[in-house]
């Protein structure tokens, strides 16, 4: 109950944040609409819902958080308790009063911009069913890769590697005390990763939502109302409902090569209808490509990824407003590309409050994603080139940095990337040629035919949009920010799902031609989206009854581990994913390495350390690496290995007592 009230206040306070960012700055919306594509050609409802969502959930989790952290340093147990109550009251106090004041003005609670918000009454009726649509086949999906039954969590065979450390961090803050936050697969150091979504899903299972359907509402939520922005973006610079629509296809079904090769393969192999038929693994021929790098499997596990572009999109469609007002004027060429640069307009002011509100809450998100801050930076860069108004652009970005770097100060020790020149991204061949034939490979026409496309579109502000769209993708290609340089493949997804608009677009103006014109365009269809097709089917198949893995949710040993250790315990574990120790909340001593190296953790020591306690045979050593390492329990499985070291329960056992045990004796735990 309490939960659900927590996120129904939620978006009642997003929107009125979100109508304070959206429907102020006259200046910058109005030579918005004089010029360029118009605004009101959209039905900006669904705009406002999707920022009231992301508004209202960052400004919350904050709050909820800070306070919570507060009580927490003061001695609370249950910090939570404190942080929801004084949001959930403070919120409810102020809307009243808001409402109040608004109905005795007006005889009404809502503002004069929800009275505008529907312009084209027809278009909306088919934009219902289109996100209705949407709303059911996310649910569907999203519980069908995820969700508890008869006390069983389920996660599929595709997304349960990133299920282990979201649901450990979400546990953290449910069962525990994570303040100040650390991460639970390598506990007793800082938090290197963005966790500000997995804490909201913590807390609304502490508020009464059980967990698959608190991460599971979040994310329908989260990634509905991205989809609504990415629509409404589409539909502004092309003016077309179905290339709007079309968009969001593309989204979902990838293009590449692979699906091509494959078929070739297996046809020369003579077993391809077999293989169509049984295959449960990502097609790829690139490195990793098998990982389901490029498909919608990464909206699936990884769901915070969708809440950041939720908040990149809201800004990129009130910056849009700015990058129309450079667009429209008359100049042509490189004139008018100089006066971009070398007139008083193009830097002076046009919304500076605007442009400070968006940078704060960009900055906000940082620790919800920190990717898709960046990747929304780069494409606000490449807008900031072709706009007046640059020096708003600069209050944006100043204040995104300043919230960026002291939420990394406040939870990081250290530097939060280490930033360095990677030519090639993930491309063997690393001359150019070769990464020109990694893109193609991978990418299919996607990516380079956007070269033709170019010169193909006929406004500026489209050309312009689309050349700042390409602007993550290239960065992917240039730059390395953390020891896995495949964690850019973030950066090459927000470039697609932007510029998957103008392929909508060209295959709209294809199909309203000539016969021929039209089977081209379904050709071209065909081509972009028939391997992210096989790629759902895949997904499908690999998430389905007997690819799953499941987790005892009502365990002894995830009760027992949640009452006996405290946030200051550290408890040395076997090379857990995701399990009934994972699933309590407690800080790991190490889990599951790839998790925490990734992030940018010492995994080499702690995984040599690790080691030498679990096999030694020297007491003294046992009980100075221990002390050393601040660890006050030690889980042994039985026949346990190492990082295939044998490992020896004896001398952990005649030094240590013994404080648990399964009942089938194949779990023991000591304490230090």
């Amino acid at each position: 109950m309490f939960g659900i009230i927590y996120i129904v206040l939620s978006l009642l306070a997003g929107k009125e944040l979100a109508e304070i960012l959206l429907f102020t700055g006259k200046n910058a919306q109005e030579a918005g609409s004089r010029h360029g594509q118009h605004k009101a050609f959209c039905n900006q409802i669904w705009v406002l819902a999707a920022a009231a969502f992301g508004m209202g959930t960052l400004v919350f989790g904050w709050t909820t958080y800070m306070i919570s952290w507060a009580a927490s340093e003061a001695g609370a147990k249950k910090p939570l308790i404190y942080g929801n109550t004084a949001v959930l009251i403070i919120t409810a106090v102020v809307l009243v009063l808001l409402y109040w004041k608004r109905y005795r003005k007006t005889g009404t609670v809502w503002t004069v911009a929800d009275r505008k918000l529907i312009s084209d009454s027809r278009a909306f009726r088919k934009e219902c069913i289109l996100f209705g649509s949407l709303l059911v086949f996310l649910t569907w999906i999203m519980f069908y890769v995820f969700y508890i039954r008869n006390g069983e969590l389920y996660s599929g065979f595709s997304v349960y590697g990133d299920y282990a450390p979201h649901t450990a961090m979400m546990r953290s803050f449910s069962k525990g005390n994570n303040f100040p936050t650390e991460y639970p697969h390598f506990g007793g150091q800082d938090v290197k990763y963005h966790f500000m979504f997995q804490f909201l899903v913590g807390n609304l299972e502490f508020l009464g939502i059980r967990l698959d359907f608190a991460y599971n509402i979040e994310s329908v939520l989260a990634l509905l109302g991205f989809l609504m922005l990415l629509y409404s973006i589409a539909k502004r610079l092309t003016a077309s409902l179905a290339a709007g629509i079309l968009t969001l296809v593309l989204f979902f079904f990838r293009s590449s090569l692979s699906f091509f090769h494959f078929v070739t393969e297996h046809l020369q192999a003579k077993d391809l209808w077999a293989t169509l038929r049984d295959n449960t693994t990502f097609i790829g021929y690139t490195t990793n490509e098998n990982w389901g790098l490029w498909n919608f499997n990464v909206y699936l596990n990884q769901r915070h990824l969708a809440f950041g572009l939720l908040i990149v999109s809201l800004v990129i469609w009130l910056f849009m407003d700015w990058l129309d007002i450079g667009c429209a004027e008359e100049e042509k060429g490189i004139v008018w590309l100089r006066n971009r640069f070398f007139t008083k307009k193009a830097w002076k002011c046009i919304c500076p409050e605007n442009a400070l509100m968006a940078g704060m809450f960009l900055g906000l998100t940082s620790f919800w994603n920190g990717a898709a801050v960046i990747g929304g930076l780069l494409i606000l860069l490449g807008f900031a080139v072709f706009s007046d108004g640059k020096l708003d652009y600069l209050i944006l970005a100043a204040t995104s940095v300043i919230f960026s770097v002291l939420q990394t100060r406040i939870f990081i020790w250290g530097e939060a990337v280490s930033p360095s020149l990677y030519w090639g991204f993930l491309s063997d061949d690393k001359t150019l040629w070769g990464v020109l034939w990694y893109l193609i490979q991978m990418s299919g026409i996607f990516f380079v035919g956007t070269v033709v496309l170019v010169f193909l579109l006929k406004k500026r502000q489209q050309r312009a949009a689309l050349i700042s769209f390409l602007f993550p993708a290239a960065f992917a290609f240039f730059v390395s920010l953390t020891p896995d340089i495949a964690v850019n493949h973030k950066y090459i997804m927000i470039s697609y799902a932007f510029i998957a608009i103008f392929w909508a677009w060209a295959l709209m103006q294809l199909f309203q031609k000539k016969i021929l014109h039209r089977i081209v365009a379904v050709l071209l269809a065909v081509c972009l989206t028939i391997t992210g097709i096989y790629d759902f089917v895949v997904i499908i198949r690999n998430n389905g009854p007997g690819h799953r893995v499941s987790v005892n949710m009502s365990s002894d040993l995830t009760d027992w581990l949640e009452e006996h250790l405290t946030h200051e315990d550290l408890i040395l574990t076997p090379e857990y994913s995701i399990n009934e120790v994972t699933m309590s909340g407690v800080m790991m001593y190490m889990g599951w390495p790839y998790y925490a190296w990734s992030a940018g953790y010492d995994t080499y020591y702690r995984a040599a350390q690790a080691k030498t306690i679990y096999s030694t045979i020297n007491k003294e050593e046992l009980k100075k690496l221990v002390k050393q390492e601040k660890i006050t329990y030690i889980l042994y499985e039985e026949g346990m290995e190492y990082e295939q070291q044998y490992c020896r329960e004896e001398t952990i056992a005649s030094v240590y007592k013994l404080v648990y045990e399964t009942e089938d004796g194949r779990i023991r735990i000591y304490e230090t």
